[in-house]
């Protein structure tokens, strides 16, 4: 960028007259290779798509991985994407983690992308999760309101930390037993892992979440009545309970409000069968040894 015909600086002052140019790069050509991978599309024109992604799948491309993701089956599926977020990441608008299955929505060109990004800020794009959690969690409703940020210790993770960013998560109990619960959240704010750390803040980590304590730590809390249980449910299931079920945004162009629901997978809707059969019973007096 120059400002009066000098090259610009972080701390140029703009004064009125200063005519400002901008030299934009040539486009980054891309290297990823279109996948026919199992994607469903449930939903599409011209101008976006909402697309169901199955666990295991990585969203993107990063580092070494250029191959097996969302986008190289976006590329085969759906063709022209938007260039918004980079040669990497062509037409995602938002993300969803490796072991989360379930809806985002994807735009064909930049100004969709822009419009759906803005949707995002403004939380009129609603996105709704299923979640199964260790526990007897209570009450039926809570908001739970607590800045995210890198873990202290260990970068690689997420946690509430203060000073971290503003993160907000609205979440129903849906069906809940001794063992575990089946929660719906709705999240207000999209922070990276947002469900997974604010479950872990309540002392509620998602059953089957190595990283966030929902797997073997898990089972050291179980009382020895449920471990039976416990183990079976982690029996069902190699990766977090979690599952992007509903959509609602509005269409760029058209105005339209679009809702579209996924139902859970096959691991999901095993381990419900499990936690609900439990809800009820009342509570069993502990097992002596």
């Amino acid at each position: 960028m120059r400002i009066g015909g000098a090259p610009a600086k972080p701390a140029t002052e703009v004064r009125g007259g200063d005519v400002v140019v901008i030299e934009l790069p040539e486009p980054e050509p891309s290297d990823l290779i279109p996948e026919d991978l199992p994607v469903g599309v449930l939903w599409e024109d011209d101008r976006l798509a909402v697309v169901d992604k199955p666990a295991g799948m990585v969203t993107h491309p990063a580092g070494p991985l250029r191959t097996g993701t969302l986008v190289n089956a976006l590329l085969f599926r759906l063709g022209g994407l938007s260039g918004v977020g980079g040669v990497l990441r062509p037409g995602i608008v938002h993300r969803l983690d490796k072991g989360t299955s379930g809806l985002l929505v994807v735009a064909k060109d930049d100004e969709t992308h822009r419009r759906l990004a803005d949707q995002l800020r403004d939380r009129t794009l609603s996105r709704t999760y299923d979640a199964i959690a260790w526990g007897r969690v209570a009450p039926r409703g809570f908001t739970v309101d607590a800045p995210i940020g890198r873990h202290p210790r260990d970068r690689k993770r997420m946690a509430v930390v203060e000073g971290g960013r503003a993160a907000r998560s609205h979440v129903t109990v849906r069906s809940a037993s001794d063992l575990a619960s089946r929660l719906e959240v709705r999240l207000e704010t999209g922070r990276t892992h947002q469900i997974r750390v604010h479950l872990r803040h309540q002392g509620h980590p998602i059953v089957g979440d190595g990283t966030y304590g929902g797997r073997r730590q898990s089972l050291r809390r179980v009382p020895a009545h449920l471990r039976g249980d416990a183990e079976r449910l982690l029996g069902r299931i190699d990766r977090p309970a979690l599952h992007s079920r509903k959509l609602e945004l509005t269409h760029p162009f058209t105005g339209d409000r679009i809702r579209v629901e996924s139902p859970p997978p096959a691991d999901f809707r095993g381990l419900l069968d499990l936690v609900e059969a439990r809800e009820g019973r009342p509570p069993q007096e502990p097992e002596i040894s």
